[in-house]
């Protein structure tokens, strides 16, 4: 483990390799699981905010889960996360040529909503679990995304730096250039 600030960081983070390969798996990160995706408080607001301005994006499966259940819902491990269409898709995966895509994502980068997807999909592979002292930064190993470990290791291209983006979205650009300097300066094991 690694300590910066009020984290405890996986030196998996930093060893595994990881780059998502959406020709090959479609997206199924969007599609299969037992639950939605986690949200926090400011995001389940930003829905309950910018719902209808999302629903342009969506196809009508995903409209009616929201109308049935809510924006978003709480779920068995009592975590915030999306409604479900037919116990596996999030409630706002839309599809193009087969690929399963975000349609919180598509108003985002469109400019009609002022942030992208749920931190917990654009940190993805990795997951963080707060705690009271502390967030544990974690390396999430899943059987679906193995051709994104094998991209990520002919690129050679470890998971951290795949998630920049989100991790400085997470915790500030500080927190990652400690990140980056740990990883080029600790002897880790691929």
């Amino acid at each position: 483990m690694l300590e910066i600030g009020k984290t405890l960081v996986s030196l998996d983070v930093l060893s595994k390799q990881f780059c998502c390969d959406l020709a090959a798996c479609k997206g199924a990160c969007c599609v299969y699981g037992d639950s939605g995706a986690p949200l926090t408080e400011q995001e389940s607001q930003n829905l309950e905010r910018d719902y209808s301005t999302i629903v342009p994006y969506m196809r009508p499966e995903g409209i009616q889960a929201v109308e049935k259940l809510g924006v978003h819902l709480i779920d068995e491990d009592k975590d915030m996360v999306t409604p479900l269409v037919n116990k596996e898709e999030c409630a706002y995966v839309v599809f193009e040529n087969g690929v399963a895509l975000c349609a919180i994502e598509q108003a985002g980068r469109d400019g009609v909503i002022d942030w992208l997807k749920p931190l917990s999909c654009h940190l993805y592979p990795i997951r963080i679990k707060k705690y009271k002292h502390y967030d544990a930064v974690n390396f999430d190993e899943w059987d679906i995304c193995k051709l994104a470990n094998e991209k990520g290791k002919k690129l050679g291209l470890p998971a951290y730096v795949f998630v920049k983006d989100a991790l400085i979205r997470s915790y500030g650009q500080d927190w990652y250039d400690q990140l980056d300097y740990a990883a080029k300066n600790l002897e880790l094991e691929n």
